[in-house]
């Protein structure tokens, strides 16, 4: 069975604004921009895909969708998450795809591996339907979604969508598949996502040295000097 990928992003401008009490609108707005191009990198390189879609309605995000090697499914207007991957679905199966990776934009641990690893739940020969989850470190969120066909569940981004998904999985009269895995695990939403990311020390990491860049600027703005980003 091929399986696509599909990246929800929206438009950079007053991105993660739960973390305005530690990063200013531009700092915000650049963290989103390369957490969205380490991921895209990742989910190319990843084997085992037959193509990568971004859906997105800004044309920023479109442009470094088109540049890094993606396809493209452009919303008219941005709607919010759901209504966004909705969209794209519905997109995918009118064209005959037959199953879709769904992966966020800020997942500044996740490796081509974990891609892999995802994909790798599905057994040689497997035929729709199917679904496996894999939710947040607190389980409150759903950090990827691998369907056949793409619409076999109903979806609702957002708070608890873990345990809406895994209630729209048994409606289907589905086996609830479940992968726990600890890097698709951490999207970065508040403060405290950016110090449990820093603690896995992803040194090679681009979003690793911003966050530690603003987050020492910070540090040496307090203490009295002039930090520089």
């Amino acid at each position: 069975m091929k399986v696509s990928a599909l990246i929800p992003v929206k438009g950079f401008r007053n991105a993660k604004q739960r973390l305005s009490p530690l990063l200013a609108v531009t700092e915000r707005e650049l963290l989103a921009e390369i957490m969205f191009r380490e991921v895209l990198s990742q989910v190319l390189g990843a084997r085992g895909l037959a193509e990568t879609f971004v859906v997105t309605g800004d044309d920023r995000v479109a442009e470094i969708a088109y540049s890094g090697g993606a396809q493209l499914i452009r919303e008219k207007a941005e709607r919010g998450e759901t209504a966004a991957v909705d969209f794209a679905r519905l997109e995918l199966k009118k064209s005959g795809r037959e199953a879709v990776l769904i992966i966020p934009g800020d997942l500044p641990l996740v490796r081509a591996k974990d891609i892999e690893a995802v994909l790798a739940q599905m057994p040689d020969g497997a035929s729709s339907p199917f679904a496996l989850l894999v939710p947040s470190h607190d389980r409150m969120g759903t950090n990827a979604l691998l369907l056949a066909p793409p619409d076999v569940i109903e979806l609702r981004f957002g708070y608890d969508s873990f345990s809406y998904h895994s209630t729209q999985v048994s409606a289907r009269a589905l086996p609830l598949r479940v992968l726990e895995n600890e890097r698709i695990a951490l999207d970065i939403d508040e403060p405290k996502d950016l110090e449990t990311f820093l603690s896995f020390g992803f040194r090679d990491s681009e979003t690793d040295r911003l966050v530690r860049a603003f987050l020492a600027d910070k540090e040496a703005r307090r203490a009295g000097g002039f930090g520089i980003l």
